[in-house]
């Protein structure tokens, strides 16, 4: 990466701020509405400074760009099965890395930054690249942290196995790093026994995994 000046960022930040402002929809934050996605924008860089507080200036971008304008492909204009879920997931990391690929340019980022935030935002070389496994924990803390309690609400005839394998699913995502990260949470008590079940049925598999993680 190119040395940047912190104008540049600060630039870029508030272009992706100025494009969650547009979200619609709404969100409680101490009483008070806020844009969904700004709300969500603010958690991911809260969550980074807290995890990784030497993150580099393209992991910062990555993190507030991860959902930007995502209302802009909502998740009913695809099948509801796994294969339209994940043509829905997949669309979406293409639109946010172009998205912000593009304010980087217009902030001269060279195109090896753009390329490189652009692989953090589509999910690329998880497990392989430090950074790119670092903004996968903060994505995984910031559901279980804020947004997992509504999840479980939303699909309520979920029993206890089916959500145990949801969480065992997103813990093989993340590094130990994020996994202590996780279980440090102040989370209700049956979110906390959720988690704390996954991680006992996934113990062996994420053990095995801990040998071979980039740190």
């Amino acid at each position: 990466m190119k040395n940047t000046t912190s104008k540049q960022l600060v630039a870029v930040i508030a272009a992706i701020d100025a494009a969650n402002a547009e979200d619609s929809r709404v969100t409680m934050v101490d009483g008070e509405a806020y844009p969904f996605e700004s709300v969500y924008a603010d958690r991911m860089t809260e969550t980074l400074e807290k995890l990784y507080p030497d993150a580099s200036e393209l992991l910062r971008i990555a993190a507030r760009a991860q959902h930007i304008r995502r209302w802009e492909i909502p998740r009913d204009k695809y099948p509801k099965n796994r294969e339209g879920y994940q043509k829905w997931r997949l669309e979406l990391r293409k639109m946010h890395a172009e998205l912000v690929g593009a304010i980087m340019a217009e902030n001269s980022y060279s195109a090896d930054d753009i390329e490189r935030v652009g692989m953090f935002l589509k999910k690329e070389k998880l497990k392989k690249d430090a950074e790119s496994q670092a903004l996968e924990n903060v994505v995984d803390v910031v559901f279980l942290a804020y947004y997992w309690d509504d999840f479980a609400a939303k699909y309520s005839h979920y029993d206890d196995g089916k959500l145990i394998d949801i969480v065992g699913k997103t813990l093989r995502k993340m590094s130990t790093k994020g996994h202590q990260a996780a279980l440090a949470l102040d989370l209700p008590e049956d979110t906390k026994r959720i988690v704390l079940a996954a991680v006992e049925r996934e113990k062996d598999r994420l053990s095995a995994m801990a040998k071979h993680e980039v740190s």
